[in-house]
């Protein structure tokens, strides 16, 4: 691909040999500098496709050193896929000299206005964040040369299509600048963002033959809904799992899920739910990622978007409701060719998104009912969800008992004294009569 080498050592620090499918289309449509809608799934390699391409455009016209106004754009749907894409290009970069920003919510302005004000090369961030900024003339998009929409479909299934119109305006105008879309399905919501804001962009496609990646060996448990616990825990007995990951359909179940299986022995377990503050999440998934918690639990806030290499077990404690869920949960594992594993437990409350499941990927999934042999023994079988939601409300309870009381009124002590005023009577006007 002719690579600049600051680029190519970058390429050679990450391990790549070969380019995947998606970035031997693409990448050499966008080194040309011309604007594509790309189909791809997630952890087919998009993200090296698009920052290889920004850095080699930006390294080819950057002339201007301590420039303040960024040259590229990233848009991301989530504050997780926003810093994966940071991540990875200071990984990918880190030879270029090119300075990267990321902005996303759930944290202070300070840190990422201090960054933009500071100046920077390639801003990645989220529509909501991103607009805060420029609302405050902190960040001007207005010289931006390339334009990268990460995820399309994710974004607009969030409902972020207003602000999405609202930073195309005050981008240059299209032929102006190169845009890149990336999205798993392109549709007519896609199509219409190509045909608004994008300069007569080429469609490339690569669908693989399976919609699921791979190298992933799935199985389904038929189960009855009180017995996934201990199927769980025989799965977790019999399998080596160095890194794995179980969803769960509710924040509620897998809050309940980590208590559980600490009750097990299973300490080194973390928890990746919405509600987290985005500094505990983070924390969460650096420690995951790096091993030092072998076992992820997470509701679907986790399952796409994030790319967590050498994942090589995925259980679904509960069958994903949308199709879509399933395949980007065990798409989390055998990327770049590895292998993994993928278990499912349906049970009576979640069996009927199956059928949905299985037509969208084409095939049947294998599935086995459970013998005696596959179960562990559940040592806290009184424990349930309900039994824990009950506890919450109760601690909650005891934390207000012990708030002091709020003071009423302006008076330090005593009785408040009765107002002076009498009511007025019925139909009677202020200051008439």
């Amino acid at each position: 691909m002719h690579l600049p080498d600051k680029v190519m050592a970058g390429v050679r620090d990450a391990g790549f040999t070969r380019m995947t499918p998606i970035q031997a289309r693409a990448l050499p449509v966008a080194l040309e500098g011309g604007d594509f809608c790309a189909q791809a799934q997630t952890g087919t390699g998009k993200t090296a496709t698009f920052l290889l391409a920004l850095f080699t455009r930006i390294l080819a016209e950057k002339t201007e050193e301590g420039r303040v106004k960024p040259l590229a754009l990233v848009l991301a749907p989530t504050r997780e896929l926003a810093l994966q894409i940071f991540r990875e290009g200071e990984h990918l970069g880190r030879h270029t000299g090119i300075r990267l920003t990321a902005v996303y919510g759930g944290e202070g302005f300070n840190r990422q206005e201090q960054a933009l004000r500071a100046g920077t090369d390639m801003v990645i961030g989220t529509p909501g964040r991103l607009l805060d900024f420029m609302r405050r003339k902190v960040l001007d998009i207005g010289q931006i040369h390339y334009l990268v929409i990460d995820e399309a479909d994710r974004m607009l299934d969030l409902g972020f299509w207003d602000e999405l119109r609202n930073i195309f305006r005050r981008l240059p105008p299209s032929d102006k600048r190169q845009s890149m879309l990336f999205s798993a399905t392109i549709d007519s919501r896609t199509r219409t963002i190509a045909r608004e804001f994008m300069n007569h962009p080429r469609v490339i496609e690569v669908r693989p033959e399976k919609i699921a990646a791979e190298g992933i060996d799935q199985t389904v448990y038929h189960v009855d809904r009180d017995e996934k616990f201990p199927l769980l825990l025989g799965i977790l007995g019999r399998e080596e799992i160095p890194k794995g990951l179980i969803f769960t359909n509710m924040k509620i179940t897998a809050s309940w899920l980590v208590r559980k299986l600490k009750d097990h022995g299973y300490s080194d377990i973390g928890l990746l739910t919405g509600d987290l503050r985005q500094s505990a999440r983070n924390r969460v998934l650096e420690n995951f990622k790096k091993g030092k918690l072998p076992i992820l639990v997470a509701s679907d806030v986790a399952s796409r978007g994030l790319h967590i290499d050498d994942v090589t077990h995925i259980i679904n404690y509960d069958v994903p409701q949308d199709p879509e869920d399933y395949v980007h949960r065990i798409g989390r594992t055998a990327r770049a060719g590895k292998k993994g594993k993928a278990f499912t437990l349906a049970c009576d409350q979640y069996v009927y998104s199956l059928p949905a499941i299985e037509e969208l990927l084409g095939h049947r999934i294998p599935a086995q009912v459970p013998y005696d042999e596959d179960f562990a023994e559940d040592r806290t079988p009184h424990f349930s969800i309900r039994k824990m939601m009950a506890e919450e409300r109760e601690e909650k309870r005891r934390r207000l008992q012990k708030q002091p009381p709020k003071k009423r009124g302006k008076q330090s002590g005593g009785a408040r004294r009765p107002s002076s005023r009498r009511p007025r009577k019925s139909g009677q006007r202020k200051g008439l009569g």
